[in-house]
């Protein structure tokens, strides 16, 4: 009676709403401070957090395994993605290194899906702004600690203490450029939270001067540039919301080639637009990196050299790229795929992205609710920003990534359509789009 007693109790925490929130917190946490946690406490203490995490998020998904039917699965594109990356572990020149990567990233896969399946889509909005608040807030205060109080950096959490000469700051995410790319995260979640009204109007308000503050101070040409592509994407996807159901598809097929167009403009006009958001040194230190990378993929052009996520510096071949400058990735989430999984590795997370983002996009046109261009607008700072940065491949970015694509492909999926088609006598009275 006792052990039925104390499995109920266990069973009736891990399925509480109040538990699974607070779980959803602890794992976003973890994933946008994950840097911040291994500079405090180490690879053990991040990893024990993060597999405790995992532990009782398994715990919650069997508690309340009564609630998902057959087609709350994981998109078949993603899964294919995750499987591409565990085999290859046979053919890695890294094995040890590949078998850890692959654990970790199926650590924040299971964190990403958990977060998915268990909120809907304005719970999840409210705990990312939670998070991001509390993110934001404390990477400016660690700033003010470091560049007004005490005027010095802060080097064991990578903080250099430009606050008082208006910056770059890094705050709590290593770089400015990631600094970037979560202050943008964080101002599309804040400006959602304020449209849906999920918080009060100062908090709002509030949460989005943090953001830009942020944004602002970090002076990343990264994401000033992605700035500019939300921006577009923003008012295209509003343009799309209004207009009459019988004219959208017309419509988005339109802003599809305006947008090839615009690529097409920006690559004509790169010259100029990289001097204007003043990032020559950045751009020739990439190219000077992809150059030396390019020699490594062409060893292993079809499957690459193994997976390892995030660059283990003092790893052969990573040891070739040692310098004033130690790089922890590609730069480019694209060349890092083909460098880590070749090209079939990039073939099928260009389609990954391609579908979760078409999925995003379609939703966020159709549905009423604002809550539904969430992901649509954090998939375009994830995807566009892989073009200057790897985040989208490893802790926080995978995490967002893996929780907006499993959302688009729930409400968009072929098996959730099979499993409301109507019976065979059954005529249909019209035809939807449906996810492959």
């Amino acid at each position: 009676m006792r052990r039925q007693a104390a499995v109920a109790l266990v069973r009736s925490v891990l399925e509480s709403p109040r538990f699974v929130h607070a779980t959803t917190l602890a794992a976003l946490g973890t994933a946008f401070l994950a840097d911040s946690l291994q500079r405090l406490i180490g690879w053990p203490g991040m990893l024990a957090i993060a597999i405790v995490l995992v532990v009782i998020a398994l715990g919650s998904f069997i508690a309340r395994r009564g609630e998902f039917g057959w087609q709350a699965v994981l998109p078949v594109s993603l899964l294919i993605f995750v499987g591409w990356v565990g085999v290859s572990v046979f053919w890695s020149a890294y094995r040890t290194a590949t078998v850890g990567s692959v654990a970790y990233l199926l650590i924040f896969t299971v964190l990403g899906l958990y977060v998915a399946l268990l909120r809907d889509t304005i719970q999840i909005v409210r705990s990312f702004g939670d998070v991001l608040r509390f993110v934001l807030g404390l990477s400016l205060s660690i700033e003010i600690v470091s560049g007004v109080l005490i005027d010095m950096p802060l080097r064991f959490l990578a903080v250099e203490g430009n606050l008082a000469s208006l910056g770059p700051i890094q705050g709590l995410l290593a770089t400015r450029n990631q600094l970037a790319i979560v202050s943008l995260i964080a101002i599309i979640t804040f400006g959602v939270e304020y449209a849906t009204r999920s918080v009060s109007r100062g908090v709002a308000i509030g949460s989005v001067v943090l953001g830009a503050i942020c944004l602002a101070l970090s002076r990343s040409p990264v994401g000033f540039g992605l700035v500019l592509a939300v921006a577009v994407a923003a008012l295209a996807l509003y343009l799309t919301r209004r207009v009459a159901p019988h004219r959208r598809a017309l419509f988005q097929w339109g802003t599809l080639g305006v947008g090839v167009i615009l690529a097409v403009l920006a690559w004509a006009f790169r010259s100029p637009l990289i001097t204007l958001l003043s990032a020559n040194s950045e751009l020739n230190y990439r190219l000077s990196l992809w150059r030396g990378l390019w020699s490594l993929i062409a060893v292993n052009p079809l499957q690459g050299w193994g997976w390892v996520g995030q660059w283990r510096p003092e790893m052969q071949p990573f040891t070739l790229f040692s310098g004033a400058r130690e790089p922890t990735s590609a730069v480019n989430a694209y060349v890092d795929v083909w460098f880590q999984l070749g090209l079939a590795g990039v073939f099928i997370f260009v389609v990954l992205v391609v579908l979760a983002f078409t999925r995003s996009w379609i939703l966020a046109g159709r549905r009423r609710s604002v809550v539904f261009a969430w992901p649509a607008l954090v998939l375009v700072v994830l995807i566009v920003g892989s073009l200057a940065e790897s985040s989208i491949l490893v802790e926080y970015g995978w995490l967002t990534f893996v929780v907006c694509c499993v959302k688009a492909a729930g409400e968009l999926s072929w098996r959730g359509a099979l499993a409301t088609m109507p019976p065979d006598d059954a005529a249909p009275t019209s035809t939807g789009t449906i996810a492959r």
